[in-house]
């Protein structure tokens, strides 16, 4: 018999996509799941009220706002010992967003791709799905991981310039068709090897939100471990709309985060010149789309 598997998803006042979110995760695999709502300071009660109805989600505080990849981090300390008393899968594990909802069988079908990559030798690191967003469009969400130029380009000039070359570079990789591997897969929603997450220590902390997802696939790949996209299984995500509602925070926080991942890849005291310029730019970057945000917003 299965063992049951676990589902991560963090929560901050989801409102009314949780419990869509939950609908769909029945239907999603087979073997059965075990949710946990990492949360992190709801004030809306719908996480509180879903984990009283519900008798396979549990309501994990985390203790306040800790961020996003933090909150992974809490929720996974606290399944650990299930696994060791052999109450869920010890194999792998799904991170998603509360804002996801599952096609029917889409975790199983993430599950057989990993099986199929495995079977080939490949030290597999995680599965991500093929992400529709709310509109029906496919989110680009396995991609290689940003270089120091289309990463600057990108951050800087996608706003305000969508056809920018940066940006297009960027994306040019992003084929949605085709199961392979990628440089990083979208943290909204991932099937994930626990020796995987567990050799590389899960998500960088630092990251308070954006950019973790980017992070763990490029640290993933670095310690020999392969991201596989799998366009057979299939989500629904309402993308961005938590950045819509407060800019004034989520934008501030993409640009920090994109920073840092650049930063820490070119630690050298000789690169203090293109940290500080890279500093600088993002920076004003975000000071302009938050004030662009705010207008629309009113």
């Amino acid at each position: 018999m299965n063992k049951p598997i676990a589902i991560v998803t963090v929560t901050y006042s989801p409102g009314e996509y949780l419990d869509p979110f939950l609908d769909s995760c029945a239907e999603a695999t087979q073997a059965g799941v075990e949710i946990i709502l990492a949360d992190n300071g709801s004030t809306d009660q719908v996480p509180q009220r879903a984990a009283k109805a519900r008798e396979n989600v549990t309501f994990l505080p985390t203790g306040g706002n800790v961020g996003y990849g933090s909150a992974i981090n809490f929720a996974a300390n606290y399944l650990r010992p299930l696994i060791a008393k052999g109450l869920i899968d010890g194999e792998y594990f799904v991170i998603s967003n509360p804002d996801v909802v599952f096609d029917p069988g889409s975790i199983d079908e993430m599950i057989a791709c990993a099986k199929r990559w495995e079977q080939r030798g490949v030290q597999l690191a995680d599965v991500g799905p093929y992400i529709r967003q709310s509109d029906g469009s496919a989110y680009p969400s396995a991609r290689s991981v940003p270089t120091l130029r289309n990463g600057i380009g990108h951050a800087l000039f996608a706003g305000i310039w969508p056809g920018n070359p940066w940006s297009k570079s960027y994306f040019d990789d992003a084929v949605m068709d085709q199961e392979r591997t990628a440089g990083w897969l979208s943290g909204s929603c991932l099937l994930v090897r626990w020796d995987a997450f567990d050799a590389i220590g899960g998500f960088d902390e630092r990251y308070f939100m954006y950019m973790e997802d980017v992070d763990l696939g490029d640290r993933f790949g670095r310690a020999g471990f392969v991201n596989v996209f799998c366009p057979t299984a299939q989500i629904t995500h309402a993308v961005g709309h938590s950045a819509a509602k407060h800019p004034e925070k989520m934008l501030p926080a993409h640009h920090n985060s994109a920073y840092r991942f650049q930063a820490d890849r070119h630690p050298h005291w000789y690169q203090l010149p293109l940290r500080v310029l890279l500093w600088l730019g993002l920076k004003a970057r975000a000071g302009i789309v938050v004030a662009k945000a705010r207008v629309k917003n009113r």
